[in-house]
């Protein structure tokens, strides 16, 4: 096992344990940092502080209540995203210039767009700037997917970043969002793509196993899945280490 997969385990247990691994240095406020996954957060530096959702929306909601007196320098939602542009391929970076979300839309910060897109390009990640859409459940089928494309003109949809964005406004902080496609638009998720999150956002491998033996159709779906996310993990872990660092300096 090579030294940077090692240090993505160790982060990975300790993100699942509850620990911060902040360090943002004295005096910096921390960056709030919103994902799904625990493998998403894995994918961050150390000096920001971690937020996962589980991929549930209430459970979401809940934690931004409990962390409601904590002081940040910004939030930002991170992570995979659901392709809305068929244009886009898996592994693209997208970076917000707003969340759309049923009927509010919320703003991104230029500056930490400017600086976000100007940093991944840095990393050797060139990021699309547009929309992206929030919505409370996954979006299994490309009909969805299509459908949400016209309503909305967002290019990826999650179920995070209207949330970490509305957190924002009420707090009146800094906001962006730096998402990456993982499952194309004309891609269908299996179904049990939608019950394989744990709350801690870790993986539950034992329930994926038992939904493929109930119904093994779903394995092709899931290795389709599988290498879609792969291209979204490996951009998400090349830019993710520099969230930090270019927000530091996109708002000093």
């Amino acid at each position: 096992m090579t030294e940077e997969r090692s240090n993505g385990r160790r982060r990975s247990q300790e993100l699942r344990r509850g620990r911060a691994l902040v360090s943002p240095g004295a005096g910096a406020l921390p960056v709030l940092v919103v994902t799904g996954l625990v493998r998403e957060a894995a994918a961050l530096g150390s000096d920001v502080v971690p937020l996962i959702s589980g991929a549930d929306a209430g459970l979401l909601r809940r934690a931004l209540d409990e962390r409601a007196k904590g002081a940040f320098s910004a939030v930002v939602s991170f992570g995979l995203a659901g392709g809305l542009d068929p244009s886009l391929s898996p592994g693209t970076m997208i970076v917000a210039n707003g969340v759309v979300a049923e009927s509010e839309r919320f703003a991104c910060s230029p500056g930490l767009v400017r600086v976000l897109i100007e940093g991944f390009s840095g990393a050797g990640v060139a990021a699309r700037e547009g929309l992206v859409a929030g919505v409370e459940a996954p979006i299994m089928t490309a009909e969805g997917k299509a459908r949400l494309f016209r309503e909305s003109g967002a290019l990826a949809v999650d179920m995070e970043s209207h949330l970490a964005a509305a957190f924002a406004r009420q707090r009146g902080l800094p906001f962006a969002a730096a998402r990456v496609v993982s499952d194309p638009a004309g891609r269908a998720l299996p179904p049990l793509a939608a019950k394989a999150v744990r709350a801690d956002g870790s993986v539950d491998l034992p329930l994926v196993l038992r939904e493929l033996g109930r119904e093994p159709r779903q394995l092709l779906g899931l290795i389709a899945a599988g290498l879609d996310s792969g291209a979204a993990f490996r951009t998400l872990g090349r830019c993710g280490p520099h969230i930090g660092p270019l927000l530091r300096l996109a708002l000093s």
